[in-house]
């Protein structure tokens, strides 16, 4: 909880513009609007996840084929969004790890991108170490919880 509270705190004060990227804007106010109001059945529901090893970033080849899967679903539903969550594992500082998160998130909606995906459907964010899927503190946890993952939103 303290790391979460001094993740916000980090996100509030130094970098609000960094850790949300390509949402949409709001028509009225021109501020960016993470989840649309109206709820689709995929809203919240997760694609493919990909994995990274060890404080890197860098796309692996397994990592491209998960990807061009979750890219072909998302050509053929064009009413959806997505929001790519970069995620670390519990080594390196708050700080350290979420921009770790953030390089990996903008590395997924690059590739994402580069598939043919437009970028103004995909919104990219950090968690750093604040959503472990494994809260475990060993090798096998780390490796789980050093990933993005891709949820989906309606337009």
């Amino acid at each position: 909880m303290k790391n979460l509270k001094m993740a916000m705190a980090f996100i509030a004060v130094f970098t609000p513009a960094v850790f949300i990227t390509g949402c949409q804007k709001n028509e009225v106010t021109g501020e960016p609007v993470a989840e649309p109001s109206v709820k689709a059945d995929f809203d919240g529901q997760y694609l493919k996840v990909v994995n990274f090893d060890f404080d890197k970033s860098e796309i692996s080849s397994l990592a491209a084929s998960i990807l061009k899967e979750n890219a072909q679903y998302l050509s053929a539903n064009l009413n959806i969004n997505i929001v790519v969550e970069g995620h670390c594992d519990s080594r390196g500082t708050v700080a350290y790890n979420l921009a770790l998160g953030q390089r990996r998130a903008l590395k997924v909606k690059e590739y994402y991108v580069s598939l043919g995906i437009a970028s103004d459907r995909i919104a990219a964010i950090s968690y750093g170490e604040e959503k472990p899927v494994d809260p475990e503190e060993n090798e096998d946890a780390y490796a789980k919880n050093r990933r993005a993952e891709t949820k989906m939103v309606s337009k």
